[in-house]
C-alpha cells in the first residue's frame, strides 16, 4: 500500500521526494506569495485526483491495523511538513500577516488543506474540485 501511494502521490516511478518534484519546487521558488498559495492549491487538488480513493481506505482502515496506522500517521507528517515548506518560503518573504507566526500559519494551511477537508466539501457536500480550488486559493490569499 506505501508503494502504491508513494506512485500515486509523485505520479510517477521515480524514487524521488515530493519535495524535490518540479511542481513542488516551483511553489516554493515562486516570488508572489498569492500566486505561490494559488499553485500550492492547485497541486493539491492535482495530486487528490490521484491518490484520493486510497487516502480513503488508509484513513478508514487506520483504526484496524496497526501497520496501516503508522502508514497514515506518516502521511499526515508528510502533508505537514510540505505545508511548512510552504509556510517557510512565505516567511521568508515577509508575506506573512504580522500576528501569525510560522507555526500558526504551518496549522492553518495543513488544516485547510488537508484531504479531510476536501473530502467534507467534494464528496459530501458535492463542491467540484475547481469550487473548492478558487475558495482555498481566495481563503489562503486573505
Amino acid at each position: 500500500m506505501h508503494a502504491l501511494l508513494h506512485l500515486l502521490l509523485r505520479g510517477d516511478e521515480e524514487d524521488v521526494p515530493v519535495g524535490e518534484r518540479p511542481w513542488f519546487r516551483e511553489v516554493l521558488e515562486e516570488p508572489d506569495p498569492a500566486r505561490q498559495l494559488r499553485l500550492n492549491v492547485r497541486n493539491a487538488k492535482q495530486v487528490r485526483a490521484r491518490i484520493g480513493p486510497l487516502l480513503e481506505v488508509i484513513r478508514n482502515a487506520a483504526t484496524q491495523d496497526p501497520e496501516i496506522d503508522a502508514l497514515w500517521n506518516r502521511i499526515q507528517i508528510d502533508f505537514y511538513e510540505n505545508q511548512r515548506s510552504v509556510i517557510q518560503a512565505l516567511h521568508r518573504k515577509r508575506a506573512l500577516r504580522p500576528d501569525v507566526n510560522v507555526a500558526r500559519a504551518t496549522d492553518i494551511l495543513w488544516t485547510l488543506n488537508h484531504p479531510n477537508v476536501y473530502r467534507l466539501l467534494v464528496t459530501d457536500r458535492g463542491w467540484t474540485p475547481n469550487q473548492h480550488e478558487k475558495w482555498l486559493a481566495d481563503l489562503l490569499c486573505s
